[in-house]
């Protein structure tokens, strides 16, 4: 099957807004659609540099920013699409076989990801012109 851009989800997660401040919180398969298998965090970007530049064959995420802001660029191989991310509670869900690249990154920013698999270097595509191949070969089946 086919991934498409129109798969993406952009949504808000639940927010408990207090005077002491607020609290936002995520559960696997109520706000997350997947059992979280791993989490990391990316930080400390210099200016100018960019993150991602690769596919996955079947691994899904959702993408946080924490703090600060940063750019999602997504694509299906005939569209892409770009997200900015500068909100604590906005969450973006990212389905297996679309390359992804994030940028723009501001100061101090800090981007959460949600995994749905363990690392594992063979389900990755960081070739583009690959990539290409890949999305054409699911688009036949």
């Amino acid at each position: 099957m086919r991934v498409i851009l129109s798969q993406v989800k952009l949504f808000d997660l639940p927010k408990i807004m207090d005077d002491r401040g607020n609290l936002t919180f995520l559960e696997e398969y109520e706000h997350v659609p997947f059992e979280i298998k791993r989490v990391y965090f990316i930080y400390d970007v210099p200016g100018g540099e960019s993150r991602g530049g690769h596919a996955y064959k079947e691994l899904e995420e959702v993408f946080i920013a924490i703090s600060g802001s940063f750019d999602l660029n997504l694509d299906d191989g005939n569209e892409q699409m770009k997200i900015s991310l500068n909100r604590s509670y906005h969450a973006v869900y990212v389905p297996k076989g679309l390359w992804r690249k994030l940028d723009n990154f501001s100061t101090n920013s800090l981007c959460l990801v949600l995994a749905s698999t363990a690392y594992n270097e063979a389900d990755y595509i960081r070739d583009y012109t690959k990539f290409l191949k890949f999305v054409n070969c699911e688009q036949k089946n």
